[in-house]
Order: C-alpha cells, then sequence, then structure tokens
C-alpha cells in the first residue's frame, strides 16, 4: 500500500522576477528529476499573469518528501529574491522532520504557513490503468 505524501506550496514572484525565476526553476527541475527516483511527480506551475507560482509534488511517502527536502534545500537561497512563499499544505502524514524541514523553508521564502491535511477517504491510480488507453476494450 502506498503512504502517498502530497506537497503544494504557492508563491508570489517578486515584481520584475519572472525572468530570472524561469530558468532557475528549470534548472530546479532538471536537478529534482536527476536526483529523486522515488518522486512520483514534480512539477511547477505559474499563473498565466507571471504573479503567481504553485510548486505540486507526489511522493510515495513521507520518506521520500524528507529525502526531497534534504537535497533541494541548499539550492532554495536562490530563490529568496524571487518568490515570496505564501503557504505550504502537505496532504497525507508526513514526518516530525518533514514538518520541521518545511517550516524552516517558509521561513527562509516568505511568510507561509504549513499546513496538514491528512487522508480521510479516496484512492489512488498509478500505472498503465491510470491512462486512459489502460483501460481494457470491451
Amino acid at each position: 500500500m502506498l503512504d502517498l505524501v502530497v506537497y503544494v506550496d504557492t508563491s508570489d514572484v517578486r515584481e520584475g522576477a519572472l525572468e530570472e525565476l524561469k530558468p532557475a526553476i528549470r534548472e530546479l527541475v532538471d536537478f529534482v528529476e536527476a536526483n529523486e527516483p522515488r518522486l512520483i511527480a514534480y512539477n511547477v506551475y505559474l499563473s498565466d499573469d507571471g504573479t503567481k507560482m504553485t510548486v505540486l509534488n507526489v511522493h510515495p511517502d513521507s520518506a521520500s518528501l524528507e529525502y526531497h527536502m534534504a537535497a533541494v534545500g541548499p539550492l532554495l537561497r536562490r530563490f529568496v529574491d524571487l518568490v515570496s512563499l505564501s503557504s505550504i499544505h502537505i496532504y497525507g502524514e508526513p514526518s516530525e522532520k518533514v514538518l520541521k524541514q518545511s517550516r524552516e523553508k517558509a521561513q527562509l521564502l516568505g511568510r507561509g504557513a504549513v499546513v496538514v491535511e491528512s487522508l480521510f477517504a479516496g484512492f489512488t491510480r498509478l500505472g498503465p490503468s491510470a491512462h486512459p488507453e489502460g483501460v481494457p476494450r470491451r
């Protein structure tokens, strides 16, 4: 059984910082993809007007998120003058270490609170059956 942990942080892009932020994001994504094979998804979204950034990552468990936070921690300083973090939401059961790491990130990058929401009900589909082409034909 998977103990998925979904992490979502939102930030305001500092005025005039968007053009510097875009290549920094691409470098961060490349680093994460190359160094974190357990991470299920890591996606960065920008609002149409370039004033908001949302980072979404899906981890198979809290240990994967702990590893991610430790791996990218030293890289976050580059973003101090580019964004102002407004919130971190964690869905699932994060470890105390993840909570500490998230609070430290919030202090470094902005004013955001760390909010945890536990799973109440639902299911997760991963693999070929999650894609429409993976649905058996009748």
